[in-house]
């Protein structure tokens, strides 16, 4: 079992994401669209992209324990964000966290800015893909 990350040369160098990761072996989580809901349903944080984000992570992170993984096993995220502006204004600071989430690992990954979500309040909504026990020395 194992996960290779594709980047091909001649295409632009990821920052944040990279393009594709080939997995052998493992389990296949699919994760349903987390948004900033907290354990009650609801939006944490309106008006604010960072902490939603965080909570989002955060929801993402809990399906993905759940499951038996660790989140260097998402290996695709869609983003969707009600604001690009927003979303580009915090880049650095949703990069960070997106780090303490991820260490130094991205799964490929893509942005759409949509015209709303499920409940108004949300800004960011994060769907995707995992495969479970792909790195071993990931899960210990």
């Amino acid at each position: 079992m194992g996960k290779e990350i594709i980047n091909p040369p001649g295409l632009p160098e990821p920052r944040g994401f990279n393009h594709g990761l080939l997995t052998t072996g493992g389990r296949m989580l699919f994760l349903a669209g987390q948004d900033a809901s907290d354990g009650e349903g609801r939006i944490v944080a309106p008006g604010d992209m960072l902490a939603q984000c965080q909570q989002v992570l955060h929801n993402l992170h809990a399906v993905v324990h759940e499951a038996g993984g660790v989140m260097s096993d998402i290996v695709k995220l869609n983003v969707y964000v009600t604001s690009r502006d927003a979303y580009l204004a915090q880049l650095k600071p949703l990069g960070k966290l997106f780090r303490e989430y991820f260490g130094g690992y991205y799964p490929a990954m893509a942005l759409f800015e949509v015209a709303g979500l499920f409940q108004p309040e949300a800004m960011i909504e994060m769907e995707g893909f995992a495969v479970l026990g792909t790195d071993a020395e990931e899960q210990g």
